[in-house]
């Protein structure tokens, strides 16, 4: 049976920006359910029962998530985390920019669910269009009574507050969000305490992604049934995939998770271009360690990659062609998390930007042997040695190529000369 987006269905075709069009589509239905049938721990168990996992990047069941809060009479927040600004990754601005309401829906309903007196959406600061979008969106919902005070004659209070944030990749963390929410710098958190006890303001405090909150209202709608019954069971549910590189066709595509990473490349985004072959793929973003092309048929679902080497993470998936240059795509990351890094933690500050250096200088021709070994020892010393993922996430894909493609290093090194330029000026 051919698969039906969920997510994405009507973008494109119909201007669901606005109200009574996604209420045509049976826009906010589920929330009239929710409020009129279901108890908030009702909300809870379906999220829970349907398997549905963070879409942000960790994998997180959600349903999981909101039960860690402690039932001890605090208030509750509810933060929706549209800071996306991991490499390769643009699927929550689709949602934000065309479907706003959607995810309005699934924030009120998540919120709902754990009894949140308030709802922050945390957005990427160069999103200027999605800013203009929400706040028309939640105004059209605040006067329809889907917002607001008493919501649909139920009791039930939420505002949504849209903070733009100051582009920050740091901020896309959660802790580092809610410090940047509150108005200090955008710095991670130790954990614990982990934000489910002492999140915003020193509150209980659920942080979700976009995509993970625009699917409550379908899994509210249709059944957790319904939701497990589409991809593999420890991962299901529809999944978008942001494809950037060398295709055919860029761009965003809903697909089941665990759809085969062939089958998103040479059936959805068209292939590679005429005499090209897949090189390395980045499944997760530009933190992710990068896939050959022996790991075509590796389904794209967290479980799968993971055992493949690698992360799902946020679903970007990256495609280099055998005109990469493997030294310069690690050089150019490198250089953007020597940039972004909030320099709080010694190994991330100073190990991010001595990464960026040597591999400039193997780039250029000027690396030394002993830069190779500095190199590969980088896991062990910035990795795990922080109070946030960066910096592990600074060394994923450089690790993965010194296994994979240590060859072109050495060719920087020992010749002074890319082996993919000799090849393309043959």
């Amino acid at each position: 049976m051919a698969f039906e987006p969920v997510l994405t269905r009507g973008i494109g075709e119909l201007d669901l920006t606005d109200l009574k069009v996604y209420r045509a589509q049976g826009g906010y239905q589920a929330l009239e359910k929710a409020l009129r049938e279901l108890a908030p721990g009702d909300v809870v168990q379906m999220v829970t029962d349907s398997g549905l996992r963070g879409r942000g990047g960790a994998g997180f069941p959600a349903g999981k998530k909101w039960s860690f809060l402690p039932d001890d009479g605090r208030p509750r927040y509810l933060v929706c985390n549209a800071d996306e600004s991991e490499p390769g990754t643009f699927k929550d601005r689709l949602l934000i920019e065309h479907h706003p309401h959607q995810l309005i829906e699934g924030i009120v309903l998540a919120a709902y669910a754990v009894q949140a007196v308030q709802a922050f959406i945390y957005l990427r600061g160069e999103f200027l269009e999605g800013y203009r979008v929400l706040q028309r969106a939640l105004a059209q919902a605040r006067d329809a009574g889907y917002v607001g005070r008493n919501i649909l004659g139920s009791g039930f209070d939420l505002e949504i507050v849209v903070h733009r944030g100051a582009g920050a990749y740091i901020c896309g963390e959660e802790t580092g969000l809610l410090s940047s929410l509150q108005g200090g710098r955008g710095e991670p958190r130790l954990k614990p305490p982990f934000p489910a006890v002492a999140g915003l303001y020193g509150m209980p405090t659920v942080v979700n992604n976009v995509e993970t909150l625009s699917c409550v209202p379908h899994i509210v709608a249709r059944g957790p049934e319904w939701f497990r019954s589409i991809g593999p069971e420890t991962s299901p549910g529809p999944k978008i995939f942001s494809v950037s590189g060398h295709v055919v066709r860029p761009g965003n595509y809903e697909l089941p998770m665990g759809v085969p990473l062939a089958e998103l490349i040479f059936e959805h985004a068209g292939g590679l271009r005429p005499g090209r072959r897949v090189k390395a793929v980045l499944p997760g973003g530009g933190s992710s360690p990068a896939l050959t092309a022996d790991h075509l048929d590796v389904p794209l679902d967290f479980d799968s990659v993971a055992q493949a080497g690698s992360m799902l993470g946020s679903g970007a998936v990256m495609v280099l062609d055998d005109t990469t240059c493997i030294v310069k795509a690690a050089y150019v990351l490198a250089r953007f998390f020597a940039a972004e890094s909030c320099g709080q933690c010694t190994p991330c500050r100073e190990g991010t930007s001595w990464v960026a250096r040597i591999l400039g200088r193997i780039e250029a021709g000027q690396g030394r042997p002993e830069d190779l070994e500095v190199l590969k020892s980088l896991p062990g010393q910035m990795a795990g040695r922080t109070i946030c993922p960066f910096s592990d996430a600074s060394v994923g894909f450089l690790s993965s190529t010194l296994i994979h493609f240590e060859d072109e290093y050495l060719a920087h090194i020992e010749r002074g000369a890319c082996q993919v330029r000799e090849v393309r000026s043959a």
